[in-house]
């Protein structure tokens, strides 16, 4: 019985550590930005609006838009490198 993670394993490991790294940030910003530092970043201004108030009601918006689009981006090149994918 072989201990060396096999080609699928190597491929799931690697789906689930961009998944970590992408939520975690997804996070920061709507939570973090959005909620727990908003006094300080209400003191800076964008586009008119108190930034963060603009992250509790746009930026997490765009931010988890922004990470499907590096989710798939990334999961296209996992594909191609583990040879799984749909051509």
């Amino acid at each position: 019985m072989s201990t060396s993670p096999t080609k699928m394993e190597r491929y799931w490991k690697k789906n689930l550590q961009t998944l970590a790294i992408l939520l975690s940030f997804w996070f920061l910003v709507s939570f973090g930005f959005g909620i727990i530092w908003v006094e300080e970043l209400n003191t800076i201004r964008l586009g008119g609006f108190k930034l963060g108030f603009w992250f509790a009601q746009q930026g997490s918006i765009y931010t988890f838009v922004l990470l499907i689009f590096i989710y798939v981006y990334r999961m296209n090149a996992l594909d191609r490198e583990f040879k799984v994918n749909e051509d």
